[in-house]
């Protein structure tokens, strides 16, 4: 049994990933900035303050704190927020752990595969590959850097480079689930995506599996927006259209931001599954059957 300390803990992935490590007997403690349960301890990144307490003990953080990427609009100031979020409370964190002598076991980190830019190719990305050179990659450049200074305290490190999360409630698919579903842009573009549950599971395996490294956490099967919506669409028994939404409208829509819908590639998840991972949704079809919409 180990004892994790969770940043991000009350979000989508937070919850999930809580419960599961609890099923696995593991202790939880979470991070909040407005704590309301035993487990929760205050922390105010603004001020750099934690509770000395949340480290009592602990053998692992996770660090998935992070503004949403795609909840508003690009302006200066939320694009300031959107590193602060990740990068200023990394650095908190790692601050704490030196200033207090926390003997961690392991320090994981959420990224995106954001890192490699918002681009269209046909080429299939792994971890190896160069930054991409838009906002978004530059966001997870300082997010993965803050990660890694934990190495300087001999600590390991694993970070998660992680795709579009579907699950049942809340998130991406929740806002595709149209009354018409089409594709956008091109449609040619690639959606790198992740059943909830497998990824849950990396982190799991990242304390109980001595994963190490930096991990694509995507799933196997490449989907282009054309192919995953009309997938989606028969899932939800929607009415598919096949012609994309052109790409001016999510421009006008969205602003700089609209290049994390009309943008994608293939993402590898070799490394992962060569480190003995099994994904419990290497399909769309069988990810989506999961869920009860």
């Amino acid at each position: 049994m180990a004892k994790i300390l969770i940043t991000g803990g009350k979000g989508l992935i937070g919850t999930k990933l809580t419960k599961l490590l609890i099923e696995k007997n593991h202790e939880v403690v979470i991070l909040s900035r407005s704590p309301t349960e035993k487990n929760e301890f205050e922390w105010n990144i603004s001020k750099n303050t934690i509770d000395a307490k949340a480290f009592d003990n602990v053998d692992f953080i996770i660090h998935m704190a992070g503004a949403g990427i795609a909840d508003e609009r690009w302006t200066s100031e939320r694009k300031k927020i959107l590193i602060d979020s990740r990068v200023k409370s990394a650095n908190l964190l790692f601050q704490k752990v030196k200033e207090l002598k926390i003997p961690l076991k392991g320090f994981i980190s959420a990224s995106g595969i954001g890192y490699y830019g918002a681009i269209t190719s046909d080429r299939i990305f792994e971890e190896t590959a160069a930054l991409g050179g838009d906002f978004i990659a530059s966001i997870c450049e300082k997010w993965e850097t803050t990660a890694l200074q934990f190495e300087k305290e001999k600590i390991p490190v694993t970070i998660l480079r992680t795709g579009i999360v579907l699950s049942e409630n809340r998130g991406a698919l929740e806002k595709m689930r149209t009354p018409i579903v089409t594709p956008l842009g091109s449609g040619k573009q690639y959606l790198a995506w992740i059943h909830i549950d497998d990824l849950c599971e990396m982190y799991l395996k990242a304390i109980e599996g001595n994963l190490i490294g930096i991990y694509n956490a995507v799933a196997p099967e490449h989907q282009t927006s054309f192919s995953f919506s009309k997938a989606l669409a028969k899932s939800i028994k929607k009415p598919f259209i096949g012609i994309p939404l052109p790409s001016f409208l999510l421009k006008l829509a969205f602003g700089e931001m609209s290049i994390i819908l009309l943008g994608g590639s293939k993402i590898s998840s070799k490394k992962i599954e060569m480190s003995g991972f099994s994904f419990r949704f290497k399909t769309l079809e069988k990810a989506l059957d999961s869920f009860k919409f």
